[in-house]
């Protein structure tokens, strides 16, 4: 996990992390799953905010075509981000966002890449409450999208990496 720069304009303050399951690379995202991570601040408190502070988040990971097909992968993706919140007891309001999956089919030059599949999360919400349980539960995210189980996010790997999925 890194600090990144925050995206200009959504609000007066805000801070950005990224992460990435697995890296090989400082400063380059993962081929197992990255996600970033934003805190805005707006003491005006914006009407759809319901308060001071937002979380924006994204995750994303590859996945083995045959999951990429299922259909509540979506449905999934969306209960991981609400559970990894629930389980931390990180409270939360206004939450909304999409959940995406994407099939690919390499042709030409592109055709020994084969299949490959991805899903993509992004969310917003409010949050209430402490916000290292935020960025827990979100680092959770990246990690179970990525095919890890819950609570790997905190585990340290060490040896040979697993080939990219996809």
């Amino acid at each position: 996990m890194r600090e990144i720069p925050a995206p200009a304009g959504l609000a007066p303050e805000s801070i950005a992390l990224a992460g990435d399951v697995r890296p090989e690379f400082e400063g380059v995202d993962s081929p197992f799953g990255t996600g970033r991570f934003i805190l805005l601040h707006d003491a005006d408190e914006p009407d759809s905010w319901g308060g001071a502070w937002r979380i924006v988040c994204f995750a994303q990971a590859p996945l083995e075509p045959d999951i990429g097909v299922d259909p509540l992968l979506a449905d999934v993706a969306w209960s991981w981000l609400v559970d990894a919140l629930d389980s931390r007891r990180a409270g939360y309001h206004a939450a909304s966002g999409t959940a995406t999956k994407t099939l690919s089919k390499g042709f030409g030059s592109l055709a020994a890449e084969g299949d490959g599949a991805q899903i993509e999360l992004r969310a917003s919400w409010s949050p209430a409450g402490a916000i290292g349980a935020h960025v827990q539960a979100w680092a959770e995210l990246v990690c179970m999208l990525a095919g890890l189980p819950p609570g790997s996010e905190e585990i340290a790997v060490f040896g040979s990496r697993r080939s990219a999925r996809g």
